[in-house]
């Protein structure tokens, strides 16, 4: 069985992170999406809240699996059986970047390939953080993430603004 992993922190799901793992899904038997819970980030949103919204946004894909780990992303392949990492690259800046990580992690597991997937040019700009920046100013953020995506961050943004109150 093929298994792979696309790893990220998805805070929240763009029509970018779609797009890979649309592709993505077609290479493996099972496709794990998993959600890097790292307590040094500031997410937007809680681990749980971003696995609702994968699963939702991915409901159509039977092979795939929507988890959350922490820790070495080494680690969590070797448990789930997994002889490949999937990532998304936007730009040649991402490809550098995704380039030193798949070294390190090919050191730290021998038997463990990433593939680079080239974003679809129409998705090549988004990013989350500029995503969350169009919706707290108030823009329309529907061109970018699923409908449900864009409902839950700006309810989500509204009751960070009254909190901050």
């Amino acid at each position: 069985m093929r298994i792979g992993i696309c790893p990220g922190s998805f805070d929240p799901i763009t029509l970018g992170h779609l797009d890979i793992i649309r592709r993505a899904a077609r290479l493996f038997d099972v496709l794990y999406v998993a959600v890097l819970d790292n307590p040094s980030k500031r997410p937007l949103f809680t681990v749980e809240e971003r696995l609702e919204l994968l699963e939702e946004a991915t409901a159509d894909l039977p092979s795939v699996r929507c988890e959350s780990f922490s820790g070495l992303l080494v680690d969590y392949a070797a448990d789930k059986n997994a002889t490949a990492i999937v990532r998304g690259v936007r730009s040649p800046s991402d490809c550098e970047y995704e380039l030193q990580m798949a070294t390190m992690n090919r050191q730290l597991s021998p038997g463990l390939e990433t593939l680079l997937l080239p974003t679809a040019p129409e998705y090549a700009h988004i990013r989350s953080s500029l995503v969350k920046e169009v919706a707290l100013f108030g823009g329309s953020v529907d061109q970018w993430v699923p409908g449900h995506v864009g409902r839950r961050l700006y309810a989500k943004l509204r009751a960070k603004e009254g909190a901050d109150r």
